[in-house]
């Protein structure tokens, strides 16, 4: 139970870390004149990290135990605040967004340790315990919402004195894991091999991990290195070829699960509704409403999944629920409530709205982690860790860039619609751009201008149309979100059928597997 509660306050302080840099948004756009655009950026490098931290801590942890990984992630906590903490003038994107990475890096590194460790103390109910451990991260940003409410809000203390006290439960979890003894996975334990390991994730869960590191990779040689950004793309695209070559000669070209590519493809799904929205909706709901009320709102939605993710045993069996079907009735509820939030007017109807959506979202990772484990023991580590990466991955590249682009785009769209004249007034510098790919080209609006017209006490009737567009395509943006967690409610109530053809949904052992 100790190493529980360790891995909880390991992913409490990921928790506070990434609650208390999305109450910051608008601090970063004011001091040096981002776009949404950038802010997504740079938030996306928040997961990025993530991904290499948890997928390269998956395949090694079972080979050098899981205390080394844990004093890494400690040592880059530390690191990555002293990085972020140089952000000034011209690089102050690329300080913020390494920043970002290094702290992302070290919270993949921890859950490679916590999600196998809980997946392997309690191997008879998985999802329960999964999600008690993840409880951990609405709890982490419920305390980084209040933190902010009072700092920022209330006190105006600078953005970096905020960001630092993450580095408070990163010490308590220190403490916490310090002279434990690990216990190794079912597929460590009776000596299976790591090409072993990784043959049911195979070509086809290689290339979901491959084609989003592919994304990663030239993205980052076009906007941190410099590279041409035709270059930039084919070189990315090479890197993720030359890894899917290497898992499936690792693998003996085994063609890998079905099953687990499904998942696969599905957690890239979770990760980008999840956790990219979650990275935004302190913003839009502080847009729409006042940012108290909008960080009022994140911290109800946060309590809703802390409290929720203790009750995944009981409401699996009270509704008799196997975890695929926990996993598309939440779905279900998750296109609803983000449906019905593209149009709340009132704080009250925010409530409601987001209310459902919380309760949707509350059970996706950690089942989904849980599904994983059940279905493919053989795996190991690897599985749910690849699985991690992909979510992570997904939310760095998709989710939070993506969001921003919309944002950008459908606010830009109907201001030029209202009143072309004061868009070319407003308008950002630069157009803004979603993924690597030629995406369609949007202007969004201009940083420091915007915020001007936001502070504005009394507002001129133009700046009044400016906020009036930006609030716009913050709805625009929630009501194209649902659309994310619609599709991977049709996939679940596939995998539901495919579960009830072969028998049902069943825990599986490494023996079974054979």
């Amino acid at each position: 139970m100790r190493l529980l509660w360790a891995g909880f306050m390991a992913i409490l302080a990921a928790g506070v870390g990434f609650a208390i840099r999305g109450g910051i948004f608008d601090n970063w756009a004011k001091e040096f004149g981002f776009t949404g655009a950038q802010l997504g950026a740079i938030g996306g490098m928040g997961f990025n990290g993530f991904c290499f931290g948890i997928i390269l801590g998956g395949v090694i942890v079972d080979k050098i135990g899981y205390g080394k990984l844990v004093v890494l992630a400690f040592v880059l906590h530390v690191v990555s605040a002293l990085i972020t903490f140089t952000a000034s003038g011209g690089n102050a994107y690329m300080v913020l967004s390494l920043g970002m990475f290094v702290f992302a890096f070290a919270n993949g590194t921890l859950e490679a340790v916590a999600n196998p460790l809980v997946a392997t103390l309690f191997p008879e109910n998985r999802t329960h315990y999964l999600n008690i451990l993840h409880a951990s991260w609405p709890a982490g940003m419920v305390i980084g919402v209040v933190l902010g409410w009072f700092l920022d809000d209330k006190m105006e203390i600078n953005w970096r004195i905020q960001l630092a006290l993450y580095l408070i439960p990163t010490v308590i979890y220190g403490l916490m894991f310090m002279g434990q003894t690990f216990p190794k996975s079912e597929a460590a334990a009776k000596g299976v091999s790591f090409g072993n390991m990784l043959k049911d994730v195979g070509i086809l869960g290689g290339l979901v991990a491959c084609a989003l590191l592919a994304l990663f990779f030239g993205d980052f040689l076009k906007g941190v290195i410099g590279l041409e950004a035709g270059l930039a793309k084919n070189l990315g695209f090479a890197i993720g070829g030359l890894i899917l070559i290497v898992v499936a000669v690792i693998t003996k070209f085994s063609l890998g699960s079905l099953v687990l590519f499904v998942l696969f493809v599905t957690h890239a799904l979770v990760g980008a509704v999840e956790l990219g929205t979650d990275g935004w909706i302190q913003n839009i709901t502080g847009n729409l409403f006042t940012p108290e009320q909008g960080k009022a709102l994140f911290l109800w939605t946060s309590a809703i999944m802390f409290g929720l993710r203790f009750c995944a045993h009981w409401i699996e069996k009270t509704l008799k629920l196997s975890p695929v079907g926990l996993l598309f009735v939440c779905a279900a509820l998750a296109a609803g409530g983000l449906t019905m939030a593209s149009g709340m007017n009132t704080f009250t109807t925010a409530l409601i709205a987001l209310g459902i959506y919380a309760f949707g979202k509350t059970f996706f990772w950690p089942t989904m982690l849980a599904v994983a484990s059940d279905r493919f023991p053989r795996t190991g580590a690897v599985a749910i860790s690849i699985m991690g990466g992909i979510g992570m991955l997904s939310a760095g590249i998709i989710g939070g860039p993506g969001l921003g682009y919309m944002k950008d785009r459908f606010a830009g769209e109907d201001l030029k619609t209202k009143n072309p004249a004061l868009f070319e007034t407003y308008k950002a510098a630069e157009p803004s751009k979603f993924l690597n790919l030629n995406a369609t080209a949007a202007l969004g609006l201009d940083g420091k201008k915007l915020a001007e017209a936001k502070e504005a006490k009394e507002k001129t009737a133009e700046q009044q149309t400016v906020v009036t567009a930006d609030q716009q395509g913050d709805r625009m943006t929630l009501k194209f979100d649902a659309y994310i967690p619609a599709t991977m409610a049709a996939i679940y109530l596939l995998l539901l059928l495919y579960f009830k053809g072969i028998g049902g949904y069943k825990v599986l052992s490494i023996d079974d597997e054979k």
